[in-house]
């Protein structure tokens, strides 16, 4: 039995330093070679400040600002609690969470009267999405254009040159990274 047990014992040991060590070690070598702001966590820097990341949603309730999806995770957009609330559609948790969410955005912009699209009242199957729909962006252009004081033409332009295809031409859809989106904003006269 021991005979088979030593043989056994060093390749767990061995395969243990390769894949656990060895392995990772490389791979996270060569993706910072080839793919630097990727493999950091596509930071988005404002000057020298890290001001979010290009892959998780920002918390926002500033009427100034667009707001992006709504995050499923306690403290809102939390990295380390990514996932989402698991409520199915006839939850009444869900129910009550969306209708609120509904009330809460025409609150906000009482004369927009368009329908609202459904990922600013759901949150993504991660509870981080940085990205909306251009029609959910484009809902919020009134709300912002206002309170900051600016033509709704020249916002809707901003958020209009702030739409990303789809990958590769074929996957996914167009959409919007809001963090990149209101630091645009943000550079725009007052």
């Amino acid at each position: 039995m021991v005979r088979q047990l030593l043989p056994a014992l060093r390749m767990l040991i061995a395969l243990t330093v390769l894949t656990g060590g060895a392995y990772p070690l490389v791979v996270t070598a060569l993706a910072r070679l080839v793919f630097p702001s990727k493999a950091g966590g596509s930071l988005i820097r404002r000057g020298d400040v890290v001001v979010g990341s290009a892959l998780i949603g920002q918390a926002c309730d500033d009427p100034r600002l667009f707001w992006g999806r709504p995050s499923a995770t306690t403290p809102p957009c939390n990295g380390a609690a990514s996932g989402g609330s698991n409520l199915g559609p006839t939850n009444p948790a869900l129910e009550e969470a969306v209708r609120r969410r509904i009330e809460a955005l025409h609150a906000s912009d009482p004369t927009q009267g368009a329908p609202l699209p459904v990922d600013l009242v759901t949150a993504s199957g991660s509870g981080l999405d940085p990205h909306l729909s251009p029609a959910a962006v484009l809902w919020q252009v009134r709300r912002v254009a206002r309170a900051r004081g600016l033509p709704e033409a020249e916002v809707r332009e901003l958020v209009e040159r702030h739409v990303e295809g789809r990958d590769l031409g074929l996957l996914g859809e167009p959409r919007v990274n809001v963090l990149a989106l209101n630091l645009a904003l943000l550079e725009l006269r007052r």
